[in-house]
């Protein structure tokens, strides 16, 4: 099966754009299926250029590079649409490629065959909405340009995700959920996402872990926290840093990993007293010397669709605490394999649990081994072997409608 993917970018740094990476290999290498990507960049994943050739090839990923526009992110979005839908145009027309189905993660284009949602903008929308910073500020030129960008993706989410003739699979029924509500979809197929369990475990974890922790002047008595990801505000670092500020007795500390406003919550880790005790990383494809610096991995999302880092982190035998507004927390066993908070904003409750931890190492041992053990049927081979059937049933209707 000939199949166009348009992603604007592809790496192992992000959940996301891990997902879609594991899923690729598979298609191509298990299933024999001829990858075009359309793509502003690509690391992390074998690529080769395209070639002219109308015959389809099976075990291989080609790369068709879309230009990137520069300025706001929102216009960058709008132009990327453009320029995508452009190019695989001119593919068709010139090259004679026929795709047999188009496959997206989310809205990047508006003729996509198969949507696979990570996340449900109109939901973050809701929430840039509602959110002020801890000086009680909502509209910052930053805040602002996310709120509008919010709004573009989530109008063409109600443009595409209605029709009936777009076939969506999402991560977790909490996505599913927020599907139904907005857009009146109860079609959604739910297919979690996956862990790679050769890459990830206790073993790869405690070999690696006196050098990450070397590396970042960690010393054996250090109670390490790791939060992964963007958006951290959504992500519950303001939790996090509250939780903190509260047990200064503890010797907590703790490692963010993504991108987002820096100098915001550097304010607020100085406000609340407890920025010496931070750490502040930009990501990295080797995602495991994360884990293995770290004693616990904490998320008390206020959304988060699925929550990769919290499945990858339990296949590294870490105990981890996330919310009920994960989608991974469908997958926790409360309190046998991991922590789930019904409030993510509970600063107390969370402060217990990170206290009891701390002082129980038979406790952390237990979860942690009991999250490795949890997360072992969690396999990538599994998510594509349930994206592979998906796609065929999608391709077989869209044959019959022709």
């Amino acid at each position: 099966m000939r199949i166009a993917v348009v992603s604007p970018f592809l790496d192992r740094r992000h959940g996301t754009e891990r997902a879609l990476a594991e899923l690729l290999e598979r298609l191509s290498g298990q299933y024999g299926c001829e990858i075009h990507l359309f793509a502003q960049r690509v690391q992390d994943l074998t690529v080769q250029r395209p070639t002219n050739s109308r015959r389809p090839k099976s075990n291989v990923i080609f790369w068709h590079r879309v230009p990137r526009c520069f300025g706001p992110y929102a216009l960058q979005f709008v132009c990327w649409i453009f320029l995508n839908t452009l190019i695989r145009f001119w593919r068709r027309a010139v090259s004679g490629y026929d795709f047999a189905l188009v496959l997206s993660p989310g809205i990047n284009c508006l003729d996509a065959d198969v949507i696979l949602v990570h996340a449900v903008i109109r939901r973050f929308l809701e929430l840039a909405i509602t959110t002020k910073d801890e000086r009680g500020q909502e509209n910052g030129p930053r805040a602002l340009h996310r709120r509008f960008y919010y709004a573009v993706v989530a109008a063409l989410e109600g443009r595409v995700y209605q029709d009936r003739r777009v076939s969506l699979a999402t991560v977790s029924r909490h996505s599913a959920g927020q599907l139904q509500k907005y857009f009146q979809r109860g079609d959604v197929r739910v297919i979690p996402n996956g862990v790679d369990t050769s890459q990830f475990s206790s073993a790869a974890r405690l070999a690696a872990r006196a050098e990450a922790r070397q590396q970042r002047g960690y010393r054996d008595s250090d109670f390490v926290l790791l939060l992964i990801g963007n958006s951290w505000r959504v992500k519950g670092l303001p939790t996090v840093l509250a939780v903190m500020a509260a047990r200064q007795g503890l010797p907590m500390r703790l490692m963010v990993v993504g991108d987002d406003n820096l100098t915001e919550f550097i304010a607020l880790a100085q406000t609340l007293g407890v920025l010496k005790r931070c750490r502040w990383e930009q990501t990295r494809a080797d995602v495991l010397n994360f884990y293995a610096a770290a004693d616990l991995y904490v998320c008390p999302a206020r959304e988060d669709p699925f929550g990769l880092p919290v499945a990858e982190a339990m296949a590294c035998g870490l105990p981890v605490v996330t919310s009920s507004q994960a989608g991974v927390a469908e997958l926790i066993d409360d309190t046998n394999d991991g922590f789930v908070l019904k409030d993510p904003e509970n600063v107390e409750g969370l402060a217990s649990i990170l206290e009891q931890l701390y002082l129980d190492d038979g406790l952390r041992s237990r979860i942690g081994a009991a999250a490795e053990a949890a997360a072992q049927g969690w396999t990538w081979d599994r998510n594509a072997e349930a994206v592979w059937e998906l796609l065929k049933e999608v391709a077989a209707k869209k044959v019959r409608r022709q």
